[in-house]
């Protein structure tokens, strides 16, 4: 059985510097505000610190971390990168 093709839109973003978590998370959020008046962030996922959104999901699974899993499994169709994952914020 073929898995079903995800349909989450990845975007990459490079920022100067080494932007803030507060930074990171307010960029992402303008630009899922571009296709959507009210996005809701399903989850998201900090290198440097190692924390990540829901923190309920501690395993990785064979596709992916569990947090992003959770991310494409609730809704998520928008995927920001910025910084080559330094921080990555999935929304509806």
């Amino acid at each position: 059985m073929q898995p079903f093709p995800s349909l989450m839109k990845p975007v990459e973003l490079s920022l100067e510097g080494d932007p803030t978590w507060n930074e990171a998370k307010n960029v992402a959020y303008e630009l899922a505000c571009t296709g959507d008046e009210d996005p809701m962030l399903m989850s998201w996922f900090d290198q440097a610190t190692g924390k990540f959104s829901p923190s309920c999901c501690k395993c990785d699974i064979a596709d992916g971390p569990a947090w992003e899993i959770y991310g494409k499994n609730h809704g998520g169709r928008l995927r920001i990168s910025i910084n080559d994952d330094r921080y990555v914020f999935i929304y509806t």
